[in-house]
C-alpha cells in the first residue's frame, strides 16, 4: 500500500485529499500541520490520521510528502522533507527566489529522490489536446501567443488576503505558474523575459466574511506584463493582474503560420480548444479525449509515484518548475532593472499524457 504524508490543512489541501481518494490512495495518508488540532480535525473529515510535522518527516514508511504550507514556506518544508530522506511534491510556486528553487533541485538530485511541482493543469485534457494541435502541425510554425490573467483580487472573496500581497504572491506568483507552465509545455522553454511591472492599487478593502471594511496594503507589485522569447523564436506576452474590475480577453491564444488556437483557463483542466484559420473560416471546437484518471489537482504527485515505480521521468517535474520560477522572478527583475534578463535555467517538455490506458494508471 502507498503511505502518502500531507504537510499544509489549508484551502488547497481538501482538493488534495479527493484526488488521493478517487485515485485509490486515500487509505493510508497521514497529515500535518503546524496549527494544534488542524490535522486531526482535517483527517477526521478526509480519513487517514494525524501526526506531528517531526513524526512524520520521521516516518520511514511514507513514500512521499506533499508540501501544501504558504508560498513563503515552501523551500523551507520541502527541504526538510527532502533532508528527511523522503520524496517530496510542492504546490506552486517551488520557491520564492531562484537560488532556493535550484538548491531544492541540487538537493534532491544529491539524495537521490524525487520532487515535483505544482500546477499539474496542464496534464488535463483541455491543455493535453492544445500540445498535440501544436505538436502536430494544425497551425503551422507557432509564431507568437498571448496570455490574459485579469481579475480585482482574493480580497473579494479570500478570508486571509494577506498572503496574496506578500512576498511570493501578487498575481504573477500566485496565479502565473499556471500560465507560464502551460506556456512552456506549449512552446518549449524560455530563454529571456522582459517585463514591467507595479503597484496599482495599493491599499486593498477587504469584503470576504468577517473580514469586511478591513485593509491589506499591497508590497508587491498586483499588476506585471511580461514578454517571453521562447527558444523556439515564439514570443508570448504574459499579463497578470489583480487590479482589473473586467476584461473580455481570452485565457490563451497561440498564433501559428496556418491557424490560431483558443487554449482553454490554465487554472483548470478541461476544455474548450478552439482552432480558426484563415479565409472566413469559424472557429472550430477540437475533441477532447475521454481521461482516465480524475481531471483534479494532485494527479501530478500519482503521476511522480508511478514514474518512480516505472523508471521514467515525472511529468510534473521540478526542473520545469524552477523554470517557471525563473520566469518570474526574472520578470520582477527585468521591471526592476529596466533591461532584458537571459535565463540559465531550462526543462526538457515533459511526455504527453496517455488516457487510453486503463482507469488510474499512468504507465
Amino acid at each position: 500500500m502507498t503511505r502518502i504524508g500531507i504537510v499544509g490543512c489549508g484551502n488547497i489541501a481538501p482538493q488534495y485529499a479527493r484526488t488521493l481518494r478517487s485515485l485509490g490512495l486515500g487509505d493510508d495518508v497521514v497529515y500535518a500541520d503546524g496549527l494544534p488540532g488542524r490535522a486531526e480535525a482535517f483527517a477526521a473529515q478526509y480519513g487517514g490520521s494525524a501526526a506531528g510535522v517531526d513524526d512524520l518527516l520521521a516516518d520511514a514508511a511514507i513514500d512521499a510528502i506533499v508540501n501544501l504550507t504558504p508560498a513563503h514556506a515552501h523551500a523551507a518544508v520541502t527541504s526538510a522533507i527532502i533532508e528527511s530522506g523522503h520524496s517530496a511534491f510542492s504546490e506552486k510556486p517551488l520557491g520564492i527566489d531562484l537560488d532556493e528553487g535550484r538548491r531544492l533541485v541540487e538537493l534532491a538530485a544529491r539524495r537521490g529522490l524525487r520532487l515535483g511541482c505544482a500546477p499539474d493543469t496542464f496534464m488535463g485534457v483541455g491543455l493535453q489536446t492544445a500540445r498535440a494541435a501544436i505538436d502536430r502541425g494544425m497551425i503551422g510554425e507557432p509564431l507568437a501567443a498571448n496570455a490574459f490573467m485579469l481579475g480585482f483580487g482574493p480580497e473579494w472573496w479570500h478570508p486571509n488576503p494577506e498572503i496574496f500581497y506578500g512576498p511570493g504572491a501578487g498575481p504573477l506568483f500566485d496565479m502565473g505558474p499556471y500560465y507560464l507552465t502551460a506556456l512552456t509545455n506549449l512552446l518549449g522553454p524560455a530563454r529571456s523575459v522582459t517585463a514591467s511591472a507595479r503597484i496599482g492599487i495599493k491599499d486593498r478593502v477587504i469584503h470576504a466574511r468577517g473580514r469586511v471594511g478591513d485593509v491589506v496594503t499591497a508590497t508587491v507589485p498586483t499588476h506585471v506584463s511580461s514578454i517571453i522569447e521562447h527558444a523556439s523564436g515564439a514570443i508570448s506576452t504574459l499579463v497578470t493582474s489583480f487590479d482589473v474590475k473586467a476584461s473580455r480577453y481570452r485565457n490563451i491564444e497561440i498564433y501559428g503560420t496556418e491557424a490560431t488556437l483558443a487554449v482553454p483557463d490554465p487554472n483548470t483542466f478541461d476544455g474548450p480548444v478552439m482552432i480558426r484559420g484563415l479565409l472566413g473560416a469559424d472557429w472550430r471546437e477540437l475533441d477532447l479525449p475521454a481521461p482516465n484518471v480524475p481531471m483534479q489537482r494532485g494527479i501530478g504527485l500519482a503521476d511522480m509515484l508511478s514514474a518512480t515505480a516505472a523508471g521514467r521521468p515525472h511529468r510534473a517535474s521540478a526542473e520545469m518548475a524552477v523554470h517557471v520560477l525563473e520566469l518570474m522572478t526574472g520578470s520582477l527583475r527585468s521591471s526592476d532593472e529596466g533591461r532584458r534578463v537571459d535565463l540559465a535555467t531550462s526543462f526538457e517538455r515533459p511526455e504527453p499524457m496517455r488516457f487510453e490506458l486503463p482507469t488510474n494508471t499512468f504507465d
